[in-house]
């Protein structure tokens, strides 16, 4: 996973090389973006430099099923399931802000993202996007009752930076170099602070579907033992203001926190999880 880690970043570096052979604009060549790097904002559980655009409601719903190793007695993980729902809107055209809510621990979740990079595809010379998110989240389940509890101790809160790169209409990557912050822990064995490399690629197999994969590794001893790196693989189907995304993966919860740091199934054991992400765009802001 390190040479595949590596790899990538050599990619996408490689493209800032070429700057210098690109000729620049002048006043009347016009900056031609590239297309979405991404169908959605989300690859399965992270972000993508896609942003909502201005006015744009983005609504959004994961649905997760339970553990498919517990077999029929629980129908293969549908009889029980995890779900966030959420609302992401479009500020500007690089400012996206977010809420969502997660029966998992039963967590509130909120972000901003701002692409602050945007691939140019023809006669231009940024051959990368990128963007930063900043996220907050809420543990909002039944704490212990042999402690001192204080509201701050249910907090958590998300840094992350997305490079992406389009190579082709068909082909498109990502780094995520990702730091989650834990107000609470056992600070004499774990760490406050997580830091995590995630890796994302799609891969258009058909005119409007794409086979997606997203995979993070996990820094070592900064979390317990029992939690393990999360590999989540889907499908998505664009149909104009939907999205609807198929995946499979060993992450239980759907919002950054849970996935990096408290996945527990094991893929070489059979536990995982089949799920689906809904997203419906609404242009609040009319049409011009």
């Amino acid at each position: 996973m390190y040479r595949i880690l590596l790899s990538l970043f050599v990619m996408l570096s490689v493209s800032f090389t070429g700057l210098s052979q690109i000729e620049e604009l002048t006043d009347e060549e016009p900056v031609v973006y590239t297309k979405k790097t991404f169908y959605s904002s989300r690859i399965v559980n992270s972000h993508t430099t896609v942003s909502v655009e201005k006015k744009v409601l983005d609504f959004r719903i994961n649905h997760r099923f339970g553990d498919v190793s517990q077999g029929y007695d629980n129908f293969f993980g549908l009889d029980n399931a995890t779900m966030r729902m959420s609302f992401d809107y479009g500020i500007t055209d690089n400012i996206t802000v977010g809420i969502g809510r997660s029966t998992f621990l039963k967590t509130v979740d909120g972000f901003a993202k701002y692409r602050f990079l945007r691939q140019i595809h023809e006669n231009g010379n940024m051959p990368i996007s990128a963007a930063y998110i900043a996220g907050i989240s809420m543990d909002g389940s039944t704490p212990p009752a042999n402690r001192t509890n204080y509201f701050s101790s249910r907090l958590g809160y998300l840094h992350q930076l997305v490079v992406a790169r389009k190579f082709s209409n068909s082909f498109s990557a990502q780094i995520m170099p990702t730091v989650i912050h834990r107000n609470l822990i056992d600070s004499t064995k774990y760490s406050n602070d997580v830091f995590s490399m995630g890796v994302g690629l799609r891969q258009r197999i058909l005119p409007a579907v794409t086979l997606n994969v997203e995979y993070f590794w996990v820094a070592p001893n900064q979390i317990s033992d029992q939690f393990v790196d999360p590999l989540s693989i889907g499908i998505d189907i664009n149909t104009g203001w939907h999205t609807f995304q198929i995946h499979v993966t060993n992450a239980t919860g759907t919002f950054e926190r849970a996935v990096l740091t408290q996945t527990t199934n094991r893929w070489q054991d059979g536990n995982i999880h089949i799920g689906f992400n809904i997203s419906r765009e609404f242009h609040l802001g009319g049409y011009e």
